[in-house]
Order: structure tokens, then C-alpha cells, then sequence
């Protein structure tokens, strides 16, 4: 018998538009209109394509949808809307790009006043931004003409969506001529000015963080091209401002002026330590740190520290008076003064400022004491680990890098060695009185090995051996007793421990059962005891306990483990 197959199946939308009355609400009910669309059935094309539609779907995704519908529902037509004019099908393309009327519909969305429906907002900046790539130079023809474009854009940088929208305009034109009048059309329009504005106490704080991320962004984005393009090329105008002097100093200005804001000091020192990375913040941690001599993706402009350096004071400061925050209970007791994020982004910019090997900076932190006051904080809040591996970067960057004069004198200052060994002395106290050992003896511990290897070989090794002879007797006798032998210990125990974990967690790899499992022999043993512990069930025979104990015999004897 043979069965026939009409592999040529009718969809239900081509059904629906045989029908003269048929609505776009209709075949947006449909399960696959999106596949017919991607798909690039014809006769929906050229139904969705038509003016009316088009402009539906306009309106779907940027009016807000009537409250009294259920709320599972409201926003089913919008997203299903955006994502048919996002589909990137030519015909719908072309239509949207270049139809003005269309455009228009578009950008009044911006001109409503804030608060944007962040659902709207986010289909608006998806839709606009796959114009920017498709049909760039219609788009930037048009956004170039509204003249109050980009303070609108500002005016709703509380919605996220409006962030993703200008790092389109940034990243997503091509050919790199276009892109580069957009970059210049950005910079006429003050946009680096703009959103460092905003970046200031008093202003909502959604603002300040967005502002504040797209900077940054700007910055990667316009660096990681900068390093695609071939020499000849014009630089990109906004990484030239934001890495300018006034820009830089502009910024610190909002930062300090009237009264500080945690949410406006983080914000604002968020920007400076992209403007500070020398590579992708991806690779970012110990294993750079700790090789000698790694490859910097660029070099940190001069005239960032330049802004910087005067205002090192400022930052010292808020080390010492950082904006008031309520007491916190945490897992070891309150907390009566935390921290704070404020204190704990200046700790990531001074290791930031130490790794660019700056003489002047490095001189201003040792006659500010900042390395000491941020020892200070370490052994203060002894658990908050992301404080301790600031500190840990920061005596990593003084022992790496040998050519300013101030960093031995940085290390002096700090008293590092005596404070190693107080605090090593005093967790010890504690737990010998059945106390928690210290949450920052981890990072203790790596520190005291850094000065140690530095003792043996590395860039600072003269100076660290002087330091170390010139320290009081007792003091030194202490030292050499705690590396010869509390050290040591620790960093057995340590090794012996992350074998141990690192045996636990260790994948199933092809030779694991020739490392851990049984041997050939052994292995026969097991497996003739579990079929004869496990018998198959057969219906044929008489039913019995297949757990009874019984006699077992082997075939083949097992040889004893050896290990």
C-alpha cells in the first residue's frame, strides 16, 4: 500500500488573503506570520507593504496601547508590529526608509514628554536602529535635518533604549566616510558636552548612570575601531574630546562641585577608568598584572592624567569623608559606617593611576599618603573583598613597574611589611580564642608572597632589599621568621588544598579512569559482581528476591589495589 504526500501545504495567511475585507490585525493573529514574512512570502509583502499598513504598524510601536486591555495582551500587536518591520526584508525596508511621512510618525515619538514606555522605547530604538543599517543614508539625511534630534534623544536617556540608539548612530554606519560625517555631526551637536552634563549632583540618577555608560561605550567602541583602521584615516572627533584635557576636567568639575553624590562620583569615575584602560576590561585582572612587561592595547593620553593629577587631593578626601550611608547588617555583624561604592571606585582609580607608571602622579599619591590610607581601609573592613583586591592591584602595580623613583618611597610610606605582619599576628590571636579567621587574609597572603618574589627577583628588587635591611631589628628578625616558616606553611597548606579542589572538580577526560578509576582486572571483577547482584527480570522465571544474599563466584580474581 502506498500513502500520498502533498508536501505542498497552503499556509492559512495565503487563505486569509484571498479575501478581499481581510484586516492586518487578522493575519497578526496568525502563529507563523512572522515566518511567512522572514520567509518572503510575496502576497504578504505586498499586503503589509502597502501605506495604510505600514503606518499601522508605525503606530503599533509607538502608541501606548489602551489600558484597560488585559495585561498579558497590551503589548502582544506592538511587539508583534516591530518585529515585522525589523524583519529585514527588502520590500519593507525600502518602504520605511525612504517613505517621509513614514519617518515623521517615527520621530514623534521622541517629542513626547518624559516618560518614555520603556516596552515603546525599546521597539522605536530597534526599529530605528535597523534603519541606521540598512538604509544609513536616507535615515541620516533625515535625523540630520531635525535639528533638536539629539536633545530629544538626552531629554529620554532614562529609558536604556535611547543608550543602545546613539551607540548605533556611533557603531553601525558604513562606509567609513558616512560614518565618519555622522562622528562629526555628533561632535558639532556637543554630544560628549552634553551627556558629561548630566553627569552631575542633583540630576536623576537613572540619567547620570546612562549618561554615564554611554560614554564609556563611546569610548571602547570608538577605540576598538580606531585600532581597525588604516592609518590615513581621520581621527575619530569624539575620543579626541573625551580624552581631552577641558573634556576630562570638565567632568571632574560636575564631580566635586556643590554637594557630592555617590550616584555622581561613581558615575563620573566610571568614565575616567575607561578613559584609563589599556586594554579590554575583559582581560582585566592578576594574570596582567602579575606578567612582566604585557602588551597594552593603547596608551593612556596624557592629557587625561594631566586633568587628573590636581584633583587627586578630592579623592583623598572622599577616602576620608565619603557621602553619609546608613548603617547595614551583614552576615558577620552591622555594619555602623559601610564602605560605600563611592570609596571603593576611588580604590579602583588609584590602581587604575598606578599601573599608567605616571612619575607625577605617582609623587602626588606619596605625598598624599593615599596608598597608606587605603592600607588603612583594607585592614578596616576586613571583609569586603572587592576592597581587597583593589589594594592587592595597587601593591602589584608599585612592584612591577621599576622606573619611578617614588614607588619604593610609596612602599615605605605604607609601612607595608610591619602591617603584614600585625595583622597576621592578630588574626592568629583571634583564632586562638576560637575566633573567624579574617576575610582579607587571602589577599594578605598573596600580597606578602609579591614582596617576597620582589625580594628574590623583580624591577624593584635593590630598593626592596634596602627597605627591608633598613627596617628596626626586631622587626626584620620578625620578617625573616614569619617567610621562613608562617608563610611557608600557609602557602603548603594552600597548594595541598587547591590540588585537592582542583582533583574534585576536574572534568571526565579520557584518561580519567586510567588515572582514578579501576584497572582492567579490577574493573572485570566489579562488573561480573553487579551482574551477578543485578539479574535481568525475566517473566520465564520463578519470581525471587534479586537482593538475596548468595555466594558469589568470580571467573577471574581481582589483583589488590595498589593505590
Amino acid at each position: 500500500m502506498f500513502w500520498k504526500f502533498d508536501l505542498h501545504t497552503t499556509s492559512h495567511i495565503d487563505q486569509l488573503l484571498d479575501r478581499e475585507d481581510v484586516t492586518l490585525r487578522e493575519l497578526m493573529e496568525e502563529d507563523d506570520v512572522l515566518q511567512e514574512c522572514k520567509a518572503q512570502n510575496r502576497r504578504l509583502l505586498l499586503f503589509l507593504s502597502q501605506d495604510h499598513c505600514m503606518q499601522e504598524l508605525v503606530s503599533l510601536i509607538t502608541t501606548e496601547p489602551p489600558a484597560d486591555l488585559e495585561e498579558r495582551s497590551r503589548f502582544k500587536f506592538p511587539n508583534i508590529a516591530c518585529e515585522l518591520l525589523t524583519s529585514d526584508v527588502s520590500i519593507i525596508n525600502d518602504k520605511l526608509g525612504t517613505d517621509e511621512s513614514l519617518l515623521e510618525m517615527l520621530y514623534h515619538f521622541l517629542e513626547q514628554d518624559p516618560p518614555l514606555n520603556p516596552l515603546l522605547a525599546s521597539f522605536f530604538s530597534k526599529t530605528i536602529g535597523n534603519l541606521i543599517a540598512r538604509k544609513t543614508e536616507q535615515v541620516i539625511t533625515f535625523l540630520k535635518k531635525k535639528e533638536g534630534f539629539i536633545g530629544l534623544v538626552l531629554k529620554h536617556i532614562d529609558a536604556s533604549a535611547m543608550m543602545d540608539l546613539l551607540l548605533r548612530l556611533i557603531s553601525c554606519v558604513e562606509p567609513a566616510p558616512l560614518r565618519q560625517e555622522v562622528l562629526h555631526w555628533l561632535n558639532e551637536e556637543k554630544l560628549v558636552q552634553r551627556l558629561t552634563e548630566l553627569i552631575h549632583t542633583g540630576k536623576d540618577e537613572e540619567r547620570q548612570s546612562n549618561a554615564s555608560q554611554t560614554l564609556c561605550d563611546i569610548i571602547r567602541l570608538s577605540r576598538d575601531q580606531a585600532n581597525q583602521m588604516q592609518e590615513n584615516m581621520e581621527a575619530d572627533p569624539l575620543l579626541a574630546v573625551l580624552e581631552s584635557q577641558e573634556s576630562v576636567t570638565g567632568l571632574l568639575k560636575n564631580l566635586f562641585e556643590g554637594e557630592r553624590s555617590e550616584a555622581s562620583i561613581v558615575n563620573g569615575t566610571q568614565v575616567l577608568l575607561t578613559l584609563l584602560e589599556t586594554r579590554r576590561s575583559g582581560l582585566e585582572g592578576l594574570m596582567d598584572l602579575y606578567s612582566q612587561g604585557y602588551e597594552r592595547s593603547y596608551t593612556v593620553n596624557s592629557s587625561i592624567l594631566n586633568a587628573i593629577e590636581p584633583h587627586l587631593k578630592d579623592f583623598q578626601q572622599l577616602l576620608l569623608d565619603p557621602p553619609k550611608k546608613s548603617a547595614i547588617l551583614t552576615t558577620v555583624g552591622v555594619l555602623e559606617q559601610p564602605l560605600g561604592n563611592a570609596r571603593l571606585h576611588v580604590a579602583r582609580l588609584v590602581a587604575a593611576l598606578l599601573q599608567t607608571n605616571a612619575p607625577s602622579i605617582c609623587q602626588e599619591l606619596c605625598n598624599l599618603a593615599t596608598m597608606d590610607l587605603l592600607l588603612d581601609l583594607f585592614f578596616k573592613y576586613s571583609w569586603n573583598n572587592f576592597l581587597h583586591f583593589q589594594v592587592e592591584l595597587c601593591v602589584v602595580a608599585i612592584l612591577n613597574h621599576p622606573s619611578s623613583e617614588e614607588r619604593p618611597t610609596l612602599f615605605q610610606k605604607c609601612r607595608l611589611v610591619q602591617r603584614i605582619l600585625d595583622a597576621w599576628e592578630e588574626n592568629d590571636r583571634i583564632q586562638a580564642e576560637g575566633g573567624t579567621r579574617r576575610g582579607n587574609m587571602g589577599h594578605l597572603t598573596r600580597i606578602a608572597n609579591m614582596v617576597v618574589q620582589n625580594l628574590e627577583k623583580g624591577p624593584v628588587q635593590a630598593q626592596i632589599t634596602d627597605l627591608i635591611k633598613e627596617l628596626p631589628e626586631d622587626c626584620r628578625g620578625r620578617w625573616e621568621s614569619f617567610v621562613d616558616e608562617t608563610l611557608r606553611e600557609t602557602n603548603r597548606k594552600n597548594t595541598v588544598e587547591l590540588a585537592f579542589s582542583d582533583y574534585q572538580i576536574q572534568q571526565m577526560t579520557a584518561n580519567f579512569v586510567d588515572q582514578f578509576g579501576f584497572n582492567d582486572e579490577e574493573f572485570t571483577a566489579f562488573e561480573a559482581c553487579c551482574k551477578e547482584k543485578i539479574r535481568q527480570f525475566d517473566d520465564s522465571e520463578e519470581e525471587e528476591d534479586i537482593w538475596e544474599e548468595k555466594e558469589i563466584n568470580y571467573a577471574t580474581q581481582a589483583k589488590s589495589r595498589t593505590r
